[in-house]
């Protein structure tokens, strides 16, 4: 299926039941979904864990998409409320693990951005709840005010106000270094992609068998 393939047409393959386009789908907005668990859930495990239910519940749900938004946004919608789910079941935080490789990067270069992205994430994880998420969809996945306000169902204003807010927290922090580490920060590699694409398509097809 080819990258600009329509989302209604993502979407009606599988429904009928289409594993490789859901795989496909899968990739294709892994990183945004992730970081939504993510932004939520404030650990990497977690996060994973709530992003492949949210991937089971949406293939079940697919076939009531009727594309009045974004296949994205309803996504979305799926992710949070499933992260949204465990945050208020968790009795306690548990601890982040936070894992940046830089192979490429110089030694000194990599340690360098290794720490500011840490001070970053660190940073944004001490956000409060409401402001974390808008914060990550806005400033990491750049999504449209329009697009964030549907995805986690709040007015458009609270969504301004939010990040606003959220931005000038995190600014203050990290000062004028922050503009520079903001594509890398939660870095989402292929090994963790990977992971999640084959972990939802063992656990459909048990399901399926």
């Amino acid at each position: 299926m080819r990258g600009d393939t329509p989302d209604t047409e993502f979407a009606r393959r599988v429904a009928a039941g289409d594993h490789p386009a859901f795989a496909q789908l899968m990739r294709r907005h892994n990183r945004l979904l992730y970081r939504t668990a993510r932004a939520i859930l404030k650990d990497d495990a977690e996060a994973e864990d709530a992003l492949q239910e949210a991937y089971l519940l949406a293939f079940r749900a697919i076939a009531n998409f009727r594309g009045d938004a974004r296949l994205s946004t309803w996504l979305v919608r799926i992710v949070a409320n499933e992260a949204l789910g465990r945050l208020r079941k968790r009795a306690r935080a548990t601890q982040v693990t936070y894992m940046n490789e830089f192979a490429s990067d110089e030694p000194e270069r990599a340690a360098r951005r290794a720490e500011m992205l840490r001070l970053l994430e660190s940073e944004i994880d001490r956000l409060p709840d409401a402001f974390r998420t808008v914060f990550v969809l806005r400033a990491l996945e750049e999504m449209s005010v329009e697009e964030t306000a549907a995805a986690l169902n709040i007015p458009e204003a609270t969504v301004r106000s939010r990040y606003f807010r959220a931005k000038r927290l995190v600014r203050a922090a990290l000062a004028s270094e922050i503009d520079a580490a903001f594509n890398d920060a939660f870095a989402f590699d292929g090994a963790r992609c990977d992971r999640i694409v084959a972990a939802v398509m063992a656990k459909l097809e048990l399901q399926e068998a």
